[in-house]
């Protein structure tokens, strides 16, 4: 009997000191998860502060890239050399493929579907051109040029929507 009193009498002391060690344990642990969040929270913050301006030259540059690339900007300022249309059709195909190559590496600041809509873009100015050029009524540069400004007189060009698209997700970074 005096074996169980002092079982119990060290359980009565112990009971506590496990009690206080788990309360303990979760409070700490608790904190340790708010200030993780905290520290976690302000990097982001500064990092934030630095990455906003690269997005928005990002954003900037894909701007200029689709308005260079639209059909109407692009056939006024790339004027064909000579009257082959095929020759002028790869000059086209060039400088497109030009402005995208050296706008490349802002895709990192920019998001996959914003990127996913100036790819297409591109592919589809460059499909136009072509379509337009494998065309028969079309026999000269100057005449691929008309065509593609008619074309697009009544249509909005593929960079249009893209810009749209573009203008709409930088209104949501405020």
């Amino acid at each position: 009997m005096q074996d169980f009193t002092l079982v119990f009498n060290y359980i009565a002391y112990l009971l506590p000191a496990i009690l206080v060690g788990i309360i303990a344990y979760y409070f700490f642990k608790g904190h340790t998860a708010n200030e993780e969040g905290r520290r976690r929270y302000l990097v982001q913050k500064e990092a934030q502060k630095n990455i906003l301006p690269m997005r928005l030259q990002a954003y900037e540059r894909f701007t200029l890239f689709l308005e260079r690339i639209a059909p109407n900007q692009l056939l006024i300022r790339v004027a064909p050399f000579s009257e082959d249309v095929d020759d002028y059709e790869r000059l086209l195909t060039k400088s497109i493929e030009q402005e995208f190559e050296h706008n490349i590496a802002q895709q990192i600041y920019i998001t996959n579907n914003s990127w996913n809509m100036i790819n297409a873009a591109k592919n589809a100015t460059i499909q136009i051109i072509r379509q337009t050029a494998m065309n028969e009524k079309v026999d000269t540069a100057n005449k691929l040029r008309e065509t593609i400004i008619s074309h697009f007189m009544d249509d909005t060009s593929p960079s249009q929507k893209a810009l749209l698209y573009l203008k709409k997700e930088v209104g949501e970074l405020f």
